[in-house]
């Protein structure tokens, strides 16, 4: 099946099959199933290992650290109100991006695996 790159990232970060789109990945929060329910591509072939995890870390800090700046620069506020916001931002931002960015990796190595043959 003829897919493009970006079609294909889209739906593994939308977490759902980047092959045909119809079933989802993941089995719970970043656990794949080990096959496709609609198209039978196998999941279990192709490993994230730590990418994901250390792209969600990377993407959040390129999200935050400017965010974290101009908040203080324009508002100052306490640091008592940054000490409990900024770690909550960033702990929300990183459980809602982590299996996307998975989704989006497996994606990546299933297109690049079509390319190949």
């Amino acid at each position: 099946m003829k897919n493009s790159k970006f079609g294909q990232l889209k739906r593994g970060f939308s977490k759902k099959c980047p092959s045909c789109g119809n079933s989802p990945i993941f089995l719970s929060y970043i656990k794949t199933f080990k096959s496709c329910k609609s198209c039978g591509i196998k999941f279990s072939n192709y490993k994230s290992d730590d990418g994901p995890a250390y792209c969600t870390i990377f993407l959040v800090g390129h999200i935050l650290i400017p965010l974290i700046l101009i908040v203080e620069k324009k508002f100052s506020p306490a640091i008592i109100y940054q000490m409990i916001f900024w770690p909550l931002l960033t702990i929300i931002l990183c459980l809602w991006l982590l299996p996307r960015v998975k989704g989006a990796f497996i994606a990546a190595q299933i297109f690049l695996n079509d390319r190949k043959s």
